[in-house]
């Protein structure tokens, strides 16, 4: 619990910027995920609803920036993708044909769709067991009969560690 009247006031600010950046994430989700879907199921000719719902999503996103809500980048980025992906599918659709279908179906699949490995290729390839080092392979009782102080040479390095 804060102590201070200022942290006080504080936790209220933060909980107002909450509510309200909550909401414009949310509508910004909803402008973008609608544009994508308008995306998805586009028609050859029938590219106006498309570019509507495109503008729609990329002025949420600039609201967002403009507010701070969302970084610039991110929102540069996120535009970029889009018109990106809205640039490929009405070029598809226009052109028509099995081209258009696939992708479609590429854009739908997420990641898949944007070239990336999936995650059994990102595993790494099984290692090898480690062998134990000779000086392990030696006798533990040979290892273990010299003292430390000795084999450390002074006395003050040697001295056991408190715990």
């Amino acid at each position: 619990m804060a102590n201070s009247r200022s942290a006080r006031k504080r936790i209220r600010a933060n909980e107002r910027k909450h509510v309200r950046n909550r909401g414009v994430r949310s509508s910004v989700r909803t402008y973008v995920g609608k544009a994508r879907q308008s995306l998805l199921s586009l028609e050859p000719g029938n590219t106006v609803d498309v570019e509507e719902q495109l503008k729609a999503a990329v002025r949420a996103l600039d609201r967002a920036a403009e507010k701070g809500i969302l970084h610039r980048n991110n929102v540069n980025r996120r535009k970029s993708r889009l018109t990106a992906m809205a640039a490929r599918l009405i070029r598809a659709a226009s052109e028509g044909g099995e081209h258009a279908t696939e992708l479609r179906a590429a854009a739908a699949g997420g990641a898949k769709g944007r070239g990336r490995a999936t995650t059994a290729a990102k595993r790494p390839a099984a290692k090898a067991p480690v062998k134990a080092p000779k000086a392990a392979a030696k006798s533990p009782a040979k290892a273990t009969s010299v003292p430390k102080t000795a084999a450390a040479g002074s006395g003050a390095a040697a001295q056991p560690k408190k715990k």
